[in-house]
């Protein structure tokens, strides 16, 4: 390489990127580094695989329990939903919700809006959101203490549970507290107010948070793609529980509800993580395909990196080394919660 006189290492990391990036969780300069400028990028790919996966499972698991409904049209509208999402290649619908965005929506001075508070545009998704304050810190830490408070009940009352038998909503006290303890948290950050709504002005939406049509196309398509997969997790692990512990529900007196949330679901979560964890993988990988749509991922701004500083190996190397981390992560947090959830022999 030298002979051909082409430049190698990361030291380029360190030189002025010359280019700007749309779309940013971080201020970023085009004047700053190409290391900036990637870091970027991993910020944006973060954001969709983790927004993705929290979508993703609760569309997955609420399509597939659907498909136990005794309600025929419940169940016919989560079958055409499976077999329709998952048989379509995932790029064409990233396509497709591109599409939808920027061609079928109206522009951003006639923006779709409800109540003056939330716009549906060209120009992305608009809505509001707090003004940032020091208080919002102590109600973040109010609702990590009410979130281990909650934690340490719920296993309490699991141990309980399993030796009398009753059941002591294990959902509902922790999640109220999350909320106390945020609400606690708030307060004695000086309980701030202040709010940024967004305002439709003559040629755009200005004020609040908005997403981009390509953050949207690129959330709506992985979550609906991935989504008919997991969907199809649940209904296996679901049916992979014997009829018989339904009827041992029934004899006891349970609920429908109460029969899928204390008996059939915790049985079934045994079969459903090893490849609920699959999915989630490949909804991590396939976020590289945003690059088709213009949504400045790792992908996309290692490639203009690439194409100005002439590193091919290192660039290629660093998205390899991000996505086989963020893989790997995801891997070992799922393995530790299918340990959980495992039998345990005593």
């Amino acid at each position: 390489m030298r002979e051909r006189g082409i430049q190698s290492g990361f030291d380029f990391l360190s030189q002025s990127a010359g280019f700007d990036i749309g779309e940013t969780m971080v201020a970023y300069d085009p004047s700053e580094t190409y290391g900036k400028a990637l870091w970027v990028g991993v910020l944006n790919t973060l954001r969709v695989a983790v927004i993705g996966i929290v979508l993703t499972t609760l569309v997955g698991v609420l399509m597939g329990i659907g498909r136990f409904s005794h309600n025929a049209l419940v169940r016919g509208v989560c079958y055409a939903y499976v077999e329709t999402f998952r048989n379509v290649p995932i790029l064409l619908q990233l396509l497709m919700w591109y599409l939808f965005f920027v061609e079928v929506l109206p522009p951003p001075q006639e923006a779709w809006n409800a109540g003056n508070l939330f716009y549906l545009s060209k120009g992305g998704f608009a809505f509001p959101s707090p003004v940032w304050a020091p208080g919002h810190a102590w109600m973040a830490l109010g609702a990590l203490v009410g979130l281990v408070a909650g934690v340490g009940y719920r296993r309490w009352a699991q141990r309980e549970f399993e030796r009398t038998g009753q059941d002591r909503n294990r959902w509902a006290l922790p999640l109220a507290a999350v909320v106390l303890g945020a609400g606690l948290g708030w307060a004695a950050g000086g309980a701030p107010r202040e709010w940024s709504v967004p305002e439709q002005l003559a040629f755009m939406v200005d004020g609040g948070i908005s997403a981009t049509p390509e953050f949207l196309a690129v959330l709506i398509g992985l979550t609906l793609y991935t989504g008919a997969f997991v969907a199809e997790v649940v209904r296996g692990g679901i049916q992979s529980v014997s009829h018989g512990q339904t009827e041992a529900a029934s004899a006891l007196g349970l609920s429908p509800r109460q029969r899928m949330r204390l008996v059939v679901l915790p049985q079934a979560m045994r079969v459903i993580i090893p490849p609920l964890t699959n999915q989630y993988l490949n909804l991590t990988k396939n976020s590289s395909l945003a690059v088709a749509i213009g949504y400045p991922d790792v992908v996309s701004i290692a490639n203009t990196t690439l194409n100005q500083s002439g590193r091919a190996v290192e660039c290629i190397a660093i998205i390899m080394l991000v996505y086989l981390t963020t893989s790997l992560s995801t891997s070992a947090l799922m393995n530790w919660y299918n340990k959980r959830v495992a039998i345990q022999e005593r």
